[in-house]
């Protein structure tokens, strides 16, 4: 016998239709939740990814140099048909003005390509195009004969390469196309991205050392004391970050605050003032002071509901302060101390204003050359990687820590 609803219709229908009703609100309910993180999240990383990969602007330029390139061994300078080709293109890339992309693009590869492609699309209609081609673009710049120019556009015949990841690990093209590391003078990724890490690490080695004391005072406060006292740590969050570090600049340099005093305590001579800004010792005082707050609240609210009650039966079963505190407190406090010791090394990983302001060349991040990048050498591409290695990093660090910790362990109340 079939059950029927109030309304006639079978039960099991009208069930699966008020289900159905229900995933319908609430996927309506997290719609703009989801609009949110695919324009804010998604479609940005996807298109970071797709600029560390991206070369379309050579072969898109050249067309037809690329085809007649196919079928060159690469040994010597390209014959007349090569360069009648490219004579062809760079008329039709100095009529649609995409002749300075170009330009800049091969620049990254071939140190001069951007005045050799300039110059010779400035003087391209002073070609007679029933003459000699090659011998015409010889006269205009020497570079045209030059095999590495030749080989470095065979080489960017795809839409896409892999150019920007072998440069983002100190990697490089040799003139037969082989891959190998770069000279000593010119590996600056691998050691920028070693120090952050490292950096990153000593950061939340410190704040942890400074936070715990500081979470565990306001967690064994009454309400109204720790709710006082925590006012001063969420003080940072009131001032402007480069406030903040412009704070940190007036009290550590030579003539600052901190070695003026240490002066007029007679602990170090006038003349051997300790150097503590635009260095490494500069990027771990302001970071750690800047992230301390995100150490101290995951830690503050996980104290906050751990029973006083647990250390004083340890203690009445015999057990000293130290024993009570490394057996019964302090493992109940792990996981405000795993979140904080994750936001603090994510956050201090992808930091760029503080290492710019006090880190001189030796306390700088990789966050700063992705900014250089960006910003001065235009090099967009590289940029990308870099953003994108540094996000493998930081994915790879949590990979692990779930590995040893557990993610699950993390709380942050």
């Amino acid at each position: 016998m079939t059950l029927l609803a109030g309304d006639g219709r079978p039960l099991k229908a009208a069930i699966q239709r008020a289900e159905r009703g229900k995933r319908i609100k609430a996927l309506l309910l997290v719609t703009p939740l989801l609009a949110f993180l695919g324009v804010g999240f998604i479609l940005p990383l996807g298109d970071m990814l797709l600029r560390s990969i991206d070369n379309a602007s050579i072969p898109a330029s050249l067309p037809n140099t690329m085809q007649a390139l196919a079928s060159w061994k690469g040994e010597e300078t390209p014959g007349e048909s090569v360069f009648r080709a490219a004579y062809q293109d760079l008329l039709t890339a100095g009529k649609t003005k995409t002749h300075g992309r170009l330009a800049g693009r091969l620049n990254y590869d071939y140190s001069g390509a951007r005045s050799l492609i300039a110059k010779t699309v400035r003087r391209i209609d002073r070609i007679d195009p029933q003459a000699p081609i090659k011998p015409a673009f010889l006269n205009i710049h020497k570079d045209w004969n030059d095999v590495r120019f030749w080989r470095v556009v065979a080489r960017n015949s795809s839409a896409y390469t892999g150019k920007h990841y072998l440069e983002s690990l100190d990697l490089e093209y040799d003139e037969q196309g082989g891959i190998v590391a770069r000279d000593e003078n010119h590996s600056v990724n691998l050691p920028l991205f070693g120090r952050t890490l490292l950096l990153s690490a000593f950061i939340t080695l410190f704040t942890a050392m400074l936070g715990y004391p500081v979470a565990l005072l306001l967690g064994n406060q009454p309400l109204r004391r720790s709710n006082l006292l925590m006012i001063l740590v969420l003080l940072p969050f009131w001032t402007s970050l480069l406030v903040r570090t412009s704070a940190w600049i007036v009290i550590l340099q030579s003539n600052g605050v901190l070695n003026d005093l240490l002066v007029w305590m007679g602990v170090i001579e006038n003349e051997n003032r300790v150097q503590m800004i635009y260095n490494t010792t500069g990027t771990l005082v302001a970071m750690t002071h800047i992230l301390l707050p995100f150490m101290v609240l995951p830690l503050y609210a996980v104290m906050k509901t751990i029973p006083g009650q647990y250390t004083n039966a340890a203690r009445s079963l015999g057990a000293t302060a130290f024993t009570a505190f490394r057996k019964v407190y302090f493992p109940l406090t792990l996981p405000g101390l795993g979140a904080g010791a994750a936001l603090v090394f994510i956050l201090s990983v992808g930091y760029y204003i503080t290492p710019a302001l006090v880190g001189g060349q030796s306390g700088r991040f990789i966050t700063n050359k992705i900014a250089y990048h960006m910003n001065t050498s235009l090099n967009w591409g590289l940029a990308a990687a870099l953003s994108t290695l540094l996000l493998l990093v930081v994915t790879v660090c949590y990979l692990v820590y779930n590995r040893l910790v557990g993610v699950d362990r993390i709380r942050l109340g």
